[in-house]
């Protein structure tokens, strides 16, 4: 573990794995300690130095004291203090989730410092984006033959009508992943202590961005960007995706077959290969 100060005195923390040129990896959640990531697949031991940052209030980094800098376009001043720890002129940026909206804005505002952008399983939100609640069940019903399917996709229904409870989120977690097995079940098992409420609340809040503003500034971006979809994804289903990649200058898409909200842990093989082509120009 490595840490640095942001420009708010927050001590902040990363981890490194591997060797070659840096990744720099933004976790979801939001506001999850980076532990999740993992070395995303085998990423590290494909040629990439994998550097995860634990966002503020998150894993080994400090608590700010201004619990409005958990807001995300506030965070992208943590990103650019790493990048400056670093001792890099450009970055090599991968965002999963809601760490992709992170990504996204800090390409947005600075773009002549992103080089390469990974965006995995990514909400789509930032850039104007909807996911309906018809994508997510459309999606979910692809897996009625699992056997768990009854009771998570009656739980699905709940949560896309807006009356789910805390046992309707719990019946529908197999839906987060390609395969409900028992590495799937400990990644379930860690999230809750691996997450800061407090901070994820403030995380994307209505005034952090403004989607058209976001567009227009990501045209001005001239590095390389990847987009992951995944097949089996309700959380960030791959129409609705594919649809925002459009946002990024000449984007690449990939959709994972088989895969979950988390394709690292579902298809490594067909990640590693897809990231890393991406990144050495394959």
């Amino acid at each position: 573990m490595h840490t640095f100060p942001a420009p708010d005195g927050t001590v902040l923390a990363y981890h490194e794995s591997g060797a070659g040129e840096p990744l720099v990896c933004l976790p979801g959640g939001p506001m999850r300690a980076s532990a999740y990531l993992g070395d995303l697949g085998g990423l590290a031991d494909a040629g990439h130095r994998v550097v995860r940052l634990d966002l503020r209030g998150t894993g080994a980094s400090g608590v700010p004291a201004d619990p409005a800098s958990y807001r995300v376009d506030r965070l992208v001043d943590d990103v650019e203090a790493l990048r400056e720890h670093l001792g890099l002129e450009r970055l090599r940026l991968l965002g999963h989730s809601a760490g992709a909206a992170l990504a996204t804005l800090y390409t947005a505002r600075l773009p002549e410092r992103v080089s390469e952008l990974v965006l995995v399983t990514p909400g789509v939100e930032t850039t104007g984006g909807r996911v309906t609640p018809q994508d997510r069940l459309e999606i979910a019903r692809l897996r009625a033959d699992e056997p768990w399917f009854p009771q998570a996709y009656a739980a699905m229904e709940a949560i896309a009508a807006g009356r789910a409870t805390e046992a309707d989120w719990a019946a529908a977690a197999p839906l987060s992943h390609g395969r409900w097995d028992d590495a799937a079940r400990e990644h379930r098992a860690s999230g809750p202590a691996q997450r800061n409420p407090e901070a994820a609340a403030g995380y994307d809040t209505p005034d952090a961005y403004d989607p058209a503003e976001v567009r227009a500034a990501l045209s001005a971006f001239g590095g390389r960007t990847l987009v992951v979809a995944a097949e089996y994804d309700v959380a960030a289903p791959p129409a609705p995706v594919t649809a925002a990649a459009r946002a990024y200058p000449g984007a690449t898409t990939v959709v994972l077959p088989r895969a979950g909200h988390f394709p690292w842990h579902d298809a490594p093989g067909e990640f590693t290969t897809a990231v890393t082509d991406f990144l050495t120009g394959a």
